[in-house]
């Protein structure tokens, strides 16, 4: 047990840091305290997005924040609910309800824990930043449209003779007066940090416009706040226990199941891109894998004290590390804070303007969206763009995950073509009256077409040589590819021989014998033959 010593890995020892190192309990115990007065503004305004109870989201907060960073693979981290995770549940809870919420946030933390203990967590990295750019930017898009629901009421209406409910715009004097507040939000956000930085910008907007709602609405000028939205007057307190009241079948599996895995796999992203900034800020290295577990155990036990799950948030880590919080203690600090404010000031959040709200949310679209994206023409490669663009598209119009997935599969295509491209050949005639083919690039799928199209079947000699020096073959299509050419040579009765094939790609041709109908003599190590079967 060795905290100090074993900063990187986390290990957890209290006492000893109390005794050896005062300054940085102090310094997590501050750092704490600012997270938790930051979390929630942001909390209450998530749960708009979702489609929950304030308090819920903030529970989630608690719940998320707590344990993830109990078993955290990166000591620093803040994790909470989430804009992303909010959008992904959003559609879930308006269709099925809290119940079904519950369980899918279950199963999500079962799937993450899993991906965590099969180390899978590392693939997570290969994900290119033209694909972490467009989904930043769509979910960006995708929160600031969702804020527009903010200005519409509940309104029952008689259609063909039944009562139902609609969704209708406020007066044009109401919404005037919200976007009046919602701009004077975002500039207290944007110019108090001027000031000073000890208070969170964000809750210090949140104060000054419940103050003013709370004037005006003494004086006849009443402002939509967080408990009109909420139908009732929202009153906290610690989470209770609660098993998802959902049928155990397989049509609830139909249900959650898509929705687990996208949230997981949303989670597992953002965990991992916040990951990668605490470890640049702090010369250090985080443990992928560990972290992705502490999120599993995080949204499991979430899941079961009625919570709409989370996942590691990449501003409020900020915060907490320019704070001074290097240690898993500010992570449990400001879940235990946020505890507190949740207990004794529901009177406050109940009390909170909409606009507020959605000044803050407009405030955290201006920076999650990389507004340099719109700058990069004629800069960076057209594939780049092309990949930014459909991965924000599909964020908008599909979902998180199939965008991150899609944007995956079209950058390794694009790669692969690029890739295919650089393969060239040096052909030499050699005294013997043969012709060498010296290869140089990657034989693979994406470039075996310009590699059949370097050879001249019908006017090389009788005796050809293919020279792999410095190409590498690296699967099934390349050797496929040489198997076909192999074949083209001996259809008009001339010798195809490969030399200088390295140990690894003689292993491929063996293990594909079968499969790409050639025979492998082993005779002369330098020099192969295929003759073609």
């Amino acid at each position: 047990m060795q905290f100090i010593k074993d900063r990187k890995t986390g290990t957890f020892n209290p006492i000893q840091l109390l005794v050896e190192n005062k300054k940085l309990l102090k310094d997590d115990f501050l750092s704490g305290l600012t997270v938790a007065l930051a979390l929630i503004p942001e909390s209450i305004a998530f749960a708009f997005v979702a489609g929950v109870s304030p308090i819920l989201s903030l529970q989630t907060a608690v719940m998320i924040g707590f344990v993830a960073a109990l078993f955290s693979g990166r000591p620093g981290m803040i994790s909470s609910s989430t804009a992303a995770i909010s959008v992904v549940f959003a559609s879930l809870i308006a269709v099925h309800g809290l119940e079904y919420l519950f369980a899918t946030v279950v199963l999500m933390g079962i799937l993450q824990i899993l991906i965590g203990v099969l180390k899978l967590g590392k693939y997570a990295r290969i994900i290119p930043y033209p694909v972490m750019l467009g989904f930043l930017n769509g979910l960006s898009i995708v929160i600031f449209l969702s804020q527009w629901d903010l200005f519409k009421v509940n309104q029952t209406s008689v259609v063909n003779g039944s009562e139902v409910m609609q969704s209708v715009w406020l007066p044009g004097p109401q919404i005037a007066l919200m976007l009046f507040f919602v701009v004077l939000t975002m500039l207290i956000i944007h110019f108090v940090p001027k000031l000073t930085k000890a208070i969170p910008s964000s809750l210090i907007a949140i104060i000054i416009m419940t103050i003013i709602a709370v004037i005006l609405s003494r004086n006849g000028i009443h402002l939509q706040n967080v408990q009109d939205f909420a139908g009732m007057e929202i009153s906290g307190g610690f989470p209770r226990f609660h098993l998802p009241m959902v049928p155990i079948n397989l049509e609830t599996l139909r249900i959650i199941f898509p929705y687990a895995v996208i949230g997981g796999l949303v989670g597992l992203a953002e965990a991992v891109l916040t990951l990668q900034v605490i470890d640049e800020m702090t010369n250090t290295r985080g443990r992928t894998n560990k972290e992705i577990v502490a999120q599993g155990i995080a949204n499991l036990v979430n899941g079961f004290f009625g919570g709409m799950g989370g996942d590691a948030m990449i501003g409020q880590s900020i915060i907490n590390i320019k704070s001074g919080g290097r240690s898993r203690i500010s992570g449990l600090v400001a879940a235990s804070a946020l505890m507190f404010f949740i207990m004794f000031g529901s009177a406050f959040i109940n009390a909170i303007p909409l606009a507020g709200l959605v000044g803050v949310m407009f405030m955290v679209v201006i920076g999650t969206f990389k507004w340099e994206s719109l700058r990069y023409k004629n800069k960076v490669p057209a594939q780049d763009i092309l990949v930014t663009v459909v991965v924000s598209l599909i964020t908008i119009f599909a979902d998180l995950a199939t965008a991150v997935i899609v944007g995956v599969v079209v950058s390794a295509l694009i790669f692969a073509w690029e890739k295919g491209k650089v393969i060239y050949a040096n052909v030499e005639e050699t005294d013997a009256g043969e012709k060498m083919y010296k290869i140089n690039g990657t034989i693979f799928f994406g470039s075996v077409l310009n590699f059949k199209d370097i050879f001249d079947f019908d006017n090389d000699p009788n005796e050809v040589v293919l020279d792999l020096k410095y190409a590498k073959v690296s699967d099934y299509s390349a050797v496929e590819a040489i198997s076909s050419i192999t074949k083209r040579y001996a259809e008009q009765g001339k010798n195809f021989r490969i030399v200088r094939l390295s140990d690894d790609c003689k292993k491929l041709f063996r293990n594909a014998d079968v499969l790409a109908s050639v025979h492998i003599d082993d005779v002369d190590t330098d020099l192969i033959e295929f003759p073609y079967v």
